[in-house]
């Protein structure tokens, strides 16, 4: 059965025929000229200091993959362009904010927490779980979003841009109805670590969203340390007005920045999970379709196949060699298996606290019963996907993940 069109509200597919119509005389609208994006971010942040040219490269190749390949809606243009924009004007207000506080750069980050593995794999509810420790410290949507001023103890459950984040997810959630059932974001929900690498367009983020196949092979090529110093920066910044006893942190894409993660931040410890990849490429496809769906009409289902076992073949690969190359560092490694996410989390995180030399008290195991009680598996739809969707093959998929599967003994399912 073909995969249901891309949906579109009225005034969506209004505002995309008029675009389409101005694409057809020649106008790109709305602009994604480099020049044009950079001089808006300089006008709304009333600098010109980006803290580093660094970030122009990537941006010079997203920017003609963009061009090139994603076949873009206007409201797809739209998207990337109040998207890029945001992420130039924040580098502009970090590096104020920076410079008139010269203090930052003496923030320390001690043993954050790290919860990577590939997407569908019970990072989110881990996520979710460990954030309720009161002694740790996530980033919640609306800091990352809009992180200047640092947030402050006193407002940081009433910072008005709370309010201004609720509204952008809204129309998230308006734009795609039935993503909430696949993955669920919110204003004051823990939000992982990809917008913040995005900052310095070094980030999977473009390719999940946009058929960017260019820019995604630049980046796999790429050095991701500067990814990490910016977003050590990044951490920094927030933690300076309010911060807890660790961080915890969560993105898929760490997978292939074990090595970058720990030069980082040396003393990281880090939940790595695991699923059988049968399970997780079909899915992670599926949600790949969704969020692509808002921004083009264009949908291949059989090239996003292709292009996601690709992408986290070679994750893996790197993660797996990482591993290797870390095997004396056992305390700051926990592997966590999805069964045991499945039947018992809070259970698999005291095993992970034990691992790290940490208490997981009984205040804590009640919050995260406590949420569990509140969020059921399934609470917000069911995810309904399956391999013949984006013709994915179960044979090349236990042949291309074998080599993870034996290292880390992953239960293949039946």
């Amino acid at each position: 059965m073909p995969l249901p069109p891309p949906h579109r509200p009225i005034g969506i597919r209004a505002l995309n025929r008029i675009g389409g119509g101005l694409h057809a005389l020649g106008m790109k609208w709305p602009s994604l000229d480099e020049n044009d994006l950079i001089r808006t971010a300089i006008w709304r942040a009333g600098s010109d200091d980006f803290g580093g040219e660094g970030f122009r490269q990537g941006m010079s190749v997203l920017l003609d993959s963009f061009e090139r390949e994603a076949e873009l809606t206007t409201l797809g243009r739209m998207s990337c362009r109040q998207t890029l924009v945001g992420y130039l004007e924040n580098r502009l207000r970090l590096q104020q904010y920076r410079l008139a506080h010269p203090e930052l750069e003496r923030e320390v980050i001690e043993r954050p927490i790290f919860i990577v593995g590939l997407p569908r794999t019970g990072t989110t509810i881990l996520f979710n779980l460990i954030s309720e420790d009161m002694h740790n410290r996530p980033a919640l949507s609306w800091e990352v979003h809009w992180p200047v001023p640092p947030p402050a103890p006193a407002t940081y459950e009433s910072d008005p841009r709370i309010e201004d984040a609720v509204e952008v997810f809204s129309n998230l959630d308006r734009v795609l109805p039935n993503l909430a059932a696949i993955h669920e974001f919110g204003a004051c929900l823990p939000q992982e670590c990809v917008p913040i690498r995005a900052h310095e367009f070094l980030s999977v983020q473009f390719q999940s969203t946009f058929n960017v196949p260019s820019y995604q092979a630049w980046l796999e090529q790429q050095d991701l340390l500067p990814a990490y110093a910016f977003h050590k920066r990044f951490l920094q910044h927030l933690q300076s007005k309010y911060m807890k006893d660790r961080w915890v942190l969560k993105s898929p894409a760490h997978l292939a920045a074990i090595d970058e993660i720990l030069q980082t931040y040396p003393d990281a410890q880090i939940i790595h999970t695991h699923r059988d990849p049968a399970k997780v490429v079909p899915s992670l496809a599926s949600l790949v379709y969704t969020f692509r769906s808002m921004s083009s009409d264009s949908l291949d289902p059989k090239r996003i196949g292709r292009q996601v076992i690709d992408m986290w073949t070679l994750a893996l690969q790197r993660a797996t060699e990482a591993r290797r190359r870390h095997r004396d560092k056992p305390a700051q490694f926990f592997d966590a298996y999805f069964e045991d996410t499945l039947a018992d989390p809070v259970d698999l995180l005291r095993r992970a606290y034990d691992r790290f030399g940490l208490e997981l008290t009984n205040e804590t195991r009640d919050r995260m019963a406590a949420f569990l009680a509140a969020n059921p598996r399934g609470s917000r739809g069911v995810h309904r996907y399956a391999l013949g969707d984006f013709d994915l093959d179960l044979g090349e998929i236990r042949e291309r993940f074998s080599e993870y599967c034996a290292e880390f003994d992953v239960p293949l399912s039946t």
